[in-house]
């Protein structure tokens, strides 16, 4: 009996045995394509950029979006013709987005329908995946070239500003002598 409830204590302790095998894709059967979650579609509709610019955000090339929203909350003084050429940015970039977020849905949706069809080949997957990896690169620059127009249109104290709005912290030694 004493082993018994060992036995039972240990397992209680380990937690569910199932839970460990259950896929964190579990949520996604219901989607809309079926490896993408609800808010990936919803962010490549919308032209979001996904974390796709850090490379330039992290590197003191604000986004304008990012600056649009700082300025908004008084967190960034800008000049009304900084402010036309954030909002210009910031709308030709997420037109783009948006545009391309759609051909990328289009070519995830027929990549899983042959999954889903069970029809897929090796030739079909190939293809596939290399235009949907070209799109999601010519997403990608989208996103970074908005950033690289965004610091031309600051001064560098204006992205010290920013940087510090949005909790950057920048080493030492690149305050003196920055990489960019």
């Amino acid at each position: 009996m004493r082993t018994l409830i060992s036995g039972l204590i240990v397992l209680s302790l380990a937690g569910p045995v199932v839970a460990d095998n259950v896929s964190p894709y579990r949520g996604q059967i219901n989607t809309e394509i079926r490896g993408l979650s609800d808010q990936e579609v919803s962010d490549l509709r919308q032209g979001r950029g996904m974390g796709r610019a850090r490379a330039a955000e992290l590197n003191g090339y604000p986004g304008p979006r990012h600056v649009l929203d700082a300025a908004q909350a008084g967190q960034l003084a800008l000049t009304p013709d900084q402010t036309r050429a954030a909002e210009r940015l910031f709308d030709g970039m997420a037109r783009e987005a948006q545009r391309l977020g759609e051909q990328i849905l289009r070519e995830e949706q027929g990549l899983e329908g042959e999954f889903r069809a069970g029809r897929i080949s090796e030739a079909d997957l190939n293809a596939r995946t290399l235009r949907i990896a070209a799109l999601e690169g010519k997403l990608r620059a989208v996103h970074l070239r908005a950033h690289i127009a965004m610091r031309a249109a600051l001064s560098p104290s204006e992205i010290q500003q920013y940087n510090a709005v949005r909790g950057y912290e920048v080493p030492a030694e690149e305050q003196h002598h920055p990489r960019h």
